[in-house]
């Protein structure tokens, strides 16, 4: 009889450098937000990829940054206990990168005792030559790690790197139900789609600024009826988000929408409120109910 493999694969590095992008190519599925902005990704989102003997939790975490108010530290908490769980940890940088943003980060990486893949992404932005010396930068600086050139985007070389996690996983029973992608609830994609077009259309601090609850989510054969609130830390803000006669609040409503009907495959008719709740950002009774604090 074969035997089954499963384990903990989590993904870390600096912000922006496609973390994402490659939880997605790794899924199939676009559960991470991805954008062109920094800090995109708030929480620990997990993505589950199951065969008949293998179960990898692939792991999507916030890139690392010197946290500034306390949603940072929380973000950095999640990078933290992604340390504590993996069995395999990918680190993953971008051609011409120099190194984490947090040094005591760095260290932890180099003195990992469990297996470390360092990928290269972006390759396909590159040249050869640039390759080879980023590749033995990188062999010098973290001896421990198997380096991998890599393009999340087009999917270059991600099959070989799944092949490789999944030599290196451990013997174990599946976690999660073999049909299951994710261990987030639907709600938790509606608000961070709703949050990717936020992040898209505004400038500046807006989308930092701005949480999204999803107050209800009503499923029947044909279609889901949601309603979300758009939160924000002040009255201007509101202003910017709902736009000239509604401009701009109508355009994130219909465009996620568009999204949200491809994920669900299903018809979607999707409510937008937006309200004030000042300083959310440095509360902790706001960031335990929005799910960034235990």
């Amino acid at each position: 009889m074969s035997t089954h493999k499963s384990g903990f694969v989590n993904i870390i590095g600096n912000p922006n450098v496609g973390k994402s992008t490659l939880m997605n190519a790794l899924v199939g599925e676009k559960l991470s937000i991805i954008t062109a902005k920094a800090q995109t990704t708030r929480h620990r989102i997990l993505g589950i990829v199951s065969g008949e003997e293998f179960q990898v939790v692939f792991s999507d975490t916030p890139g690392i940054i010197k946290p500034a108010y306390e949603l940072q530290n929380a973000m950095m908490g999640f990078v933290k206990s992604a340390f504590e769980d993996a069995d395999v940890m990918i680190y993953l940088v971008e051609i011409g990168e120099k190194g984490l943003k947090d040094e005591n980060f760095f260290k932890k990486i180099n003195s990992s005792k469990i297996p470390v893949l360092l990928l290269l992404n972006k390759i396909d932005t590159s040249n050869q030559e640039t390759l080879e010396e980023q590749v033995s930068y990188w062999k010098n600086l973290v001896p421990n790690a198997e380096v991998y050139g890599i393009s999340a985007l087009t999917g270059f070389n991600v099959p070989n790197v799944l092949d490789r996690i999944l030599e290196l996983l451990p013997e174990g029973p599946a976690f999660y139900p073999k049909d299951q992608i994710t261990d987030k609830p639907e709600r938790f994609f509606v608000n961070e789609k709703l949050r990717e077009k936020i992040l898209l259309h505004y400038k500046k601090e807006i989308p930092y600024a701005v949480e999204v609850v999803t107050d209800s989510f009503i499923e029947s054969d044909d279609i889901i009826k949601i309603k979300s609130t758009i939160l924000v830390e002040r009255a201007s803000q509101k202003g910017i988000i709902i736009g000239h006669k509604g401009a701009s609040i109508k355009r994130v409503g219909m465009e996620a929408r568009k999204d949200l009907e491809k994920f669900f495959q299903k018809k979607i008719f999707i409510e937008l409120f937006v309200k004030i709740n000042k300083n959310w950002r440095s509360k902790s009774t706001e960031l335990r109910r929005f799910g960034y604090q235990p």
